[in-house]
């Protein structure tokens, strides 16, 4: 899910902000033989150090394994940061956080971004407090795509194997895990939860936070229809779903406008500068861009959509959301109706409104109390349950 389209719809500032080296894209780093595939997931591909003491940490790009959609090894890049000093006892805590749209093709990931540390909400603090941060760039961003992008169980994955990936290169007791997302990353943590149990039962989940999650996919799909930045954002989806699944975009977008599509799915979202050609595809798909009244219910989209639209997750771990009340791209009461999902299956839901905010800037504002919450879970405190309030 996409900073872009709130900041499109909302005029919002805030971006996963970065200038991409499109000489570095898809450079030898970021591929890997069949051979450096075999591993267990989580493990260590290769590592480059990029910084040996950023604010008191070394910072890491790194590609590890993971497992694809069909349960096929893959590689998958991102960045990990290990605050120097002494090691705890009990190992440093790590907090896997899920970055929000940065595009669907090889060159707009994170890990390659000239800002990439200042993507990652409240890392100063999280180091300054002694966590590992680990920055999953999702699979197909960096590495060869297609990026399944907004497909839960390839980003949940991701973000698993990404704590693994931290565990394998700081050489730390193992300790406990908190995952913090937001919108696209929001799916991705709460699909991480989800699998955790079976998935990664070797890792110590102590709690989840997301901001502004991309939960009913079918709601969202439908809501973006009606706005320029929106109709970035399913253009994209679509774009990549053809790819990772073979779902007929031609029987769904009007063929004069997969131009404009194309063109749109090869533009990361990697600062202001990028919001100039991204309105003026969304402005071109405004005249033309849909060729049946309702994708949702049409199939395999119908499906598809309903396959990535997040339940309940097991109440064993606690969770924290944050959503801006005046959010154009996630709805409100569409993060309130899964809170109230979250609460009727038993889970602990800490709920962080937030006045005034809209779509891009709900990771930035509630970066902090989100870190206080994983602090708390990190001490092993009761969490704080909004679920009577609402």
């Amino acid at each position: 899910m996409n900073t872009f389209a709130a900041i499109v719809v909302a005029g919002v500032g805030l971006l996963a902000a970065a200038m991409v080296s499109s000489t570095s894209a898809q450079g030898a780093f970021y591929q890997a033989s069949g051979a450096e595939l075999v591993g267990p997931p989580g493990s260590l591909i290769r590592t480059e150090l990029l910084d040996p003491d950023r604010n008191g940490a070394a910072a890491y790009r790194v590609l590890y394994r993971s497992t694809g959609l069909r349960g096929e090894p893959i590689a998958v890049s991102g960045t990990i940061i290990i605050p120097n000093g002494p090691v705890p006892a009990g190992g440093r805590p790590i907090v896997a956080w899920a970055h929000p749209t940065s595009g669907i093709v090889p060159q707009c990931a994170p890990s390659l971004a000239l800002f990439k540390f200042q993507q990652i909400m409240g890392l100063r603090s999280m180091v300054a407090r002694g966590y590992i941060v680990t920055a999953s760039d999702y699979p197909g961003l960096g590495t060869p795509g297609p990026h399944p992008y907004l497909v839960g169980m390839s980003e949940g994955r991701a973000v698993l194997d990404s704590v693994r990936a931290a565990e394998n290169l700081a050489h730390d007791p193992q300790a406990d895990v908190s995952l913090w997302g937001h919108s696209q990353g929001g799916q991705a943590v709460l699909y991480a939860g989800l699998l955790a149990p079976t998935y990664a039962p070797d890792i110590h989940l102590a709690g989840i936070a997301a901001a502004a999650p991309a939960t009913d996919l079918g709601t969202l799909m439908a809501d973006d229809v009606a706005s320029p930045g929106g109709k970035n954002l399913l253009a994209m989806t679509l774009w990549s779903w053809a790819r990772v699944y073979g779902a007929p975009i031609d029987a769904v977008v009007d063929p004069a406008a997969m131009p404009d599509v194309d063109r749109l799915a090869n533009l990361c979202l990697e600062s202001p500068l990028d919001l100039r050609p991204r309105n003026r595809m969304g402005q071109a798909l405004q005249e033309r861009f849909l060729s049946v009244s309702d994708l949702t219910a049409r199939q395999p989209w119908a499906g598809l959509l309903a396959q990535n639209t997040i339940g309940a997750l097991p109440p064993d771990f606690p969770l924290f959301i944050a959503q801006g009340d005046i959010d154009a791209v996630v709805r409100p009461s569409v993060t309130q109706a899964y809170m109230t999902r979250l609460c009727a299956a038993g889970s602990h839901v800490t709920f962080l409104k937030l006045p005034g905010v809209g779509h891009g800037a709900a990771a930035m504002k509630s970066a902090a109390s989100a870190v206080a919450w994983m602090a708390d879970r990190f001490a092993h405190r009761s969490p704080p349950d909004s679920c009577g309030a609402h």
